[in-house]
């Protein structure tokens, strides 16, 4: 009988055999999802010797640091991490911003065409960017900010950056949680409606901000085909990557000794620009899911 207890459990849920399946799916899962990231840590560490030779599988022979030196020239490092990071800072806090004032403004307020342009909203992110690419960069050279930064920062600061309705839609689904009576209650005391949004219903909001700011910052960081065709130059590390071969052959032409592209050298350059959302991930990570956990509140 104890014995089938600590196998089953009292509801099987808490009992040995619920939880070794559940870690071992788990455990299936986790392998699938970094199994990719394995691979090209252990690859970038490898020489050309071992990239061919079929014995060498996960751990390398010899730990050829020279690939990341390489990498790092190619890619400009550090300087363009510095270049990245405050590019994708300016577009996420301005996405972030107005995502949260356009969605309190829809879950809040009344006004005329008020579901019209909600639905409207939504559709921007139902179709394709290809659909109006053509539009926007009319649009961004009759403004001059074609091939700038501004024409992705200014977007994103209207509340049309990439993504931005999945932003807003989520600051609208917690704003609708927040009781009326605290906003009824500030504003009998006085309180404008902007006093309102963020004195009561912004702080409340710490935990949707939390989660609209790592989304853009991750989306905006990997995203290359808009900002490529709006920007043009390769102002962020995934955009330098693309053009990582050609980097390579003006630093080391080829026919010199050593200047052969090797995949390890790739690979490397690949978890170089792959870095900085590991480490705002690994820093981050407790914050998101307690956001994602607290978001929303008890409304009537």
């Amino acid at each position: 009988m104890s014995l089938r207890r600590r196998l089953l459990g009292m509801q099987f849920t808490d009992g040995l055999l619920y939880k070794s399946i559940v870690l071992l799916l788990l455990i299936s899962f986790s392998y699938i999802y970094l199994y990719p990231m394995l691979f090209m840590l252990t690859n970038s560490f490898m020489n050309v010797e071992d990239l061919i030779n079929p014995g060498v599988k996960w751990i390398p022979t010899v730990v050829e640091i020279e690939n990341y030196r390489r990498a790092v020239q190619v890619l400009e490092l550090p300087s363009a991490i510095f270049s990245s990071t405050s590019y994708v800072l300016r577009v996420s806090l301005s996405a972030t911003i107005s995502s949260a004032l356009i969605g309190y403004g829809f879950a809040t307020f009344n006004f005329p065409l008020k579901k019209l342009l909600f639905a409207l909203m939504l559709a921007t992110f139902i179709l394709p960017s290809q659909v109006t690419m053509v539009a926007n960069m009319l649009i961004f050279r009759n403004l001059g900010i074609m091939s700038t930064e501004q024409s992705m920062v200014l977007p994103a600061i209207f509340g049309q950056g990439y993504n931005a309705a999945i932003y807003i839609l989520i600051f609208y689904q917690f704003f609708k949680t927040i009781p009326t009576v605290l906003r009824e209650s500030a504003e009998i005391d006085g309180a404008s409606p902007f006093k309102v949004f963020y004195k009561i219903a912004l702080p409340l909001a710490i935990p949707s901000l939390l989660i609209v700011f790592l989304f853009s910052f991750v989306w905006y960081w990997n995203e290359t085909f808009m900002t490529g065709l709006y920007v043009g130059n390769p102002i962020t590390l995934p955009l330098k990557l693309q053009s990582f071969r050609a980097s390579y052959e003006t630093l080391f032409p080829p026919g010199s000794f050593g200047s052969e592209l090797n995949e390890a050298i790739m690979l490397a350059g690949n978890m170089m620009t792959i870095l900085p959302l590991l480490i705002l991930y690994f820093l981050a990570q407790r914050f998101f899911t307690e956001s994602i956990d607290r978001t929303g509140i008890t409304g009537e």
